[in-house]
């Protein structure tokens, strides 16, 4: 498998394949993505962004940061949020792969804490993530884990 790990910044042609993907997967208003995104390629500060596993035109992978992934903890910011990666390319290290180069980058951008809010458990923590507290999700009845990155992932 050969794919490479692209930032929206750097490939903003894809905006509309990117927007289009993660509306699919998660259900969130497409608009929603493209306001992200557009804010993302304006360049105004380090949040949001964008990250995409590309194979060939395929995007089989994705995840974004933003300030808040839909809870009520605001103080806890920036989230990584709507990751994913294609059924057919679970279990390859995409994921990891994503993890660590959003980790990167965002460290090199000058923000080193990063938080993401999930209902796994164990995936996050082969990464060097760490289970932070439980937070009310935004219209969810029952509570849901967030966990705290610092630094580089593993």
């Amino acid at each position: 498998m050969d794919y490479k790990i692209v930032r929206l910044t750097d490939r903003p042609e894809m905006k509309e394949q990117a927007a289009q993907w993660f509306h699919e997967k998660w259900g969130i208003p497409l608009e929603a993505y493209l306001e992200s995104m557009e804010d993302c390629l304006s360049g105004n500060g380090p949040v949001p962004q964008w990250y995409m596993a590309v194979e060939g035109d395929r995007m089989i992978g994705g995840m974004g940061v933003i300030a808040n992934d839909f809870h009520d903890r605001k103080d806890l910011t920036p989230n990584v949020c709507a990751v994913y990666t294609e059924k057919d390319r679970r279990c390859q290290g995409i994921a990891g792969a994503l993890l660590h180069f959003v980790c990167t980058d965002m460290k090199e951008k000058g923000i080193d804490t990063l938080y993401l809010l999930t209902d796994h458990t164990s995936f996050y923590e082969r990464y060097g993530w760490e289970f932070y507290c439980m937070v009310q999700g935004d219209g969810e009845a029952d509570l849901s884990r967030m966990y705290i990155h610092k630094g580089e992932c593993l």
